[in-house]
C-alpha cells in the first residue's frame, strides 16, 4: 500500500492558513500537534469553522471525527464566530452552591441569549463552563479571559450592561 504524503491545498488564498500550515510543520505535521493547530486557527480566524477541522484533519492526516471531538471537548475550543466580548460562568460544584446559576440566570435576563449563544449584535458571547479549577474564588466568572472571584449577579449585570451599551 502506497501513502500519499502530498500535504493538502490551503482552504483559499487567505494568508492566515500559512500561519495555521506553519505550525503544523513546526511540529512535523504529527498528530501530537492537533491542540497546538486547533488554537493557531482559532488564534487567527476567532473560531473553528468545517474549513478548519477538515484542513487540519487532512494536514495531520487524522480522521475527521477525532479532530472534531477533540475541539468539541475542550472548552477553550468555539465551533461559532464570538463576540467581542466573552463571559464565561463557571457551573463546578462550589460555584454552583455559591450562586452560579443565579449569575448565569441574570445575565441571561440582562443580554437575552443563552449559555453557548451570541448576541445579535456580536458585542457578547456567553458561555458557561464546567470548572475552572478555581474553587476558592467560588462563585467565579471570567470577563474577556480575566477570572472575577466571588461575584455576584449584581456584579455580573453591571459588568455586561456596560459591555452592551460600549
Amino acid at each position: 500500500m502506497v501513502m500519499n504524503l502530498t500535504k493538502p491545498a490551503m482552504p483559499s488564498d487567505d494568508k492566515r492558513w500559512k500561519i495555521v500550515n506553519a505550525t503544523m510543520r513546526r511540529h512535523g505535521h504529527s498528530q501530537h500537534s492537533l491542540i497546538e493547530a486547533l488554537h493557531t486557527v482559532q488564534e487567527i480566524f476567532g473560531f473553528l469553522d468545517e474549513t478548519a477541522l477538515k484542513f487540519v484533519a487532512k494536514s495531520l492526516r487524522m480522521p475527521l471525527s477525532k479532530v472534531y471531538g477533540v475541539a468539541t471537548f475542550y472548552n477553550f475550543f468555539t465551533l461559532k464566530p464570538q463576540g467581542e466580548h466573552t463571559c464565561v460562568v463557571c457551573m463546578g460544584t462550589a460555584c454552583y452552591i455559591k450562586g452560579a446559576p443565579q449569575i448565569l440566570e441574570a445575565i441571561e435576563h440582562i443580554a437575552k441569549i443563552k449559555p453557548g449563544e451570541t448576541t445579535a449584535d456580536r458585542k457578547l458571547t456567553v458561555i458557561s463552563a464546567r470548572c475552572f479549577g478555581s474553587c476558592g474564588l467560588a462563585p467565579a466568572v471570567a470577563y474577556d479571559g480575566e477570572v472575577a472571584a466571588k461575584v455576584t449577579p449584581a456584579a455580573a449585570t453591571e459588568k455586561i450592561r456596560r459591555w452592551m451599551n460600549s
